[in-house]
């Protein structure tokens, strides 16, 4: 015994030193994974299958990955705690992490969540949502969670995170959903955490959901799903800051990277925008957008920079989405470096997108849409340039398109453009005459 422990140390100290040898590798690329800094030694290393876990694939290991997880908390050892999940696939229901820790799945290793959705504890609803997102009430706990937690890395040598999602998806398309479901990976109020060098699949709902966080890095991740998938979008921070996502290929049936800040006046009343993501290097597919901010904005989005963006087979490219009763912000928001291929719609702003949770909310607060740079754009088989439809009563300012040039096997469809101001410089096809204007051009030219 003491011989196999001392044998899969060795492994995952080699497959540790790969992965952050291989997150060191990226040579000239700009990066902003060191806002986390690496953990440190982890003083105490477990292995799921020291607490009765068995990876066969059958048996259910929800109490082995509890026990694992509690004695780490309990142990406090010096630098916190690694929980090491072998090879094998480890069936289990919902979990939850601790601060201090490391959860590390190595080659061949799969987390895989139960289909027994009788089995998933209930949550209660986020405040800055007052209702599970789907439905009214609580909500099923994530696959993996965790709330109020410092220093978490969860990351491995590519082993997987396996959601099961069919069941899910089926009981939404039928309507016998009684509560909304649940993520792969949600942290609530956490900071310092790291997400890495793992693959993610077949989520119920949103894959991963930082929400009410700080300094979060995301890289290098794999997350798939059907095209045909309800709502798994791909990476969604919600009302955080200090995020950097890169590096990752995102392929899911919803938004493949979508920036959250809470949902009409139960965001508006928890007030906690979203501020200072970077998401860089993204490469991905959907029948939505490849990349978003929104619907759900009431708390405010500021601070974003989106470049190095890769979409493919895809609705929109760029999404920025609100609507009116949201209240919020959208601003100083720069999307750049961005190629398309089969792609409906280039880029698309709208005030006009999104539910409401309840009839409570104000038809009066109005979105503030400001400030948003969109540049060095080129797409190959689209059908659409795409629109820009403010609010009568509160339109887009400061709107600025430059470099964009879209490319279909028949002429482009021009832009569609509607209670907003600004400028475009170099845009093919042409831009509408709403982005023309001698200030807005000055404005455009000044931002770039």
């Amino acid at each position: 015994m003491a011989y196999m422990a001392g044998r899969w140390r060795c492994l995952l100290a080699v497959a540790v030193a790969a992965v952050l040898s291989a997150a060191g590798g990226a040579g000239a690329q700009e990066t902003c994974s060191g806002a986390v800094p690496a953990p440190p030694k982890r003083g105490e290393w477990v292995s799921v299958a020291s607490f009765g876990g068995a990876g066969d694939g059958r048996t259910l290991n929800t109490a082995a990955f509890a026990a694992a997880v509690a004695s780490i908390e309990r142990r406090r050892a010096p630098g916190g705690g690694l929980l090491y999940v072998p090879p094998g696939v480890w069936l289990t229901g919902p979990f939850n992490l601790t601060s201090h820790m490391t959860l590390f799945l190595s080659r061949g290793a799969v987390i895989r969540a139960t289909q027994d959705t009788s089995s998933w504890p209930l949550i209660d609803p986020l405040p800055s949502y007052g209702r599970g997102r789907e439905m009214p009430g609580k909500r099923y706990k994530s696959l993996i969670h965790g709330n109020g937690l410092q220093d978490v890395f969860i990351t491995g040598a590519n082993g997987t995170i396996d959601g099961q999602g069919s069941v899910w998806w089926d009981m939404w398309k039928k309507g016998t959903l009684p509560f909304t479901r649940p993520h792969l990976l949600e942290l609530m109020d956490s900071s310092d955490v790291i997400v890495s060098n793992l693959v993610f699949r077949d989520s119920p709902f949103w894959n991963i959901h930082p929400v009410y966080c700080s300094n979060v890095v995301i890289r290098n991740l794999t997350i798939l799903a059907p095209h045909d998938s309800p709502n798994t979008d791909g990476i969604d921070p919600d009302s955080s800051s200090n995020v950097c996502i890169e590096d990752c290929y995102i392929s899911t049936g919803d938004d493949l990277v979508a920036i959250k800040s809470g949902w009409d006046e139960y965001g508006i009343a928890y007030g906690r925008p979203s501020s200072d993501i970077t998401v860089r290097r993204i490469t991905g597919s959907s029948p939505f957008a490849g990349f978003a901010v929104g619907s759900e904005t009431s708390g405010g989005v500021e601070n974003v920079l989106a470049e190095h963006l890769n979409f493919f087979s895809s609705g929109f490219g760029v999404h920025i989405k609100t609507n009116s009763g949201r209240g919020g912000f959208i601003r100083n928001v720069t999307v750049s470096d961005v190629t398309l291929d089969n792609v409906r719609y280039g880029l698309r702003i709208a005030g006009d997108v999104g539910d409401h949770p309840d009839e409570h909310y104000n038809h009066n607060a109005l979105p503030k849409v400001d400030s948003l740079t969109i540049k060095n754009v080129q797409g190959q088989n689209i059908k659409e340039a795409g629109s820009i439809k403010g609010i009568a009563s509160s339109a887009f300012s400061r709107i600025c398109l430059s470099n964009i040039k879209l490319h279909g096997s028949v002429p482009v469809r021009p832009w569609k453009c509607e209670s907003v101001s600004g400028g475009a410089l170099d845009l093919q096809p042409s831009p509408c005459t709403e982005l023309t204007s001698t200030s807005g051009t000055s404005f455009c030219t000044n931002s770039l």
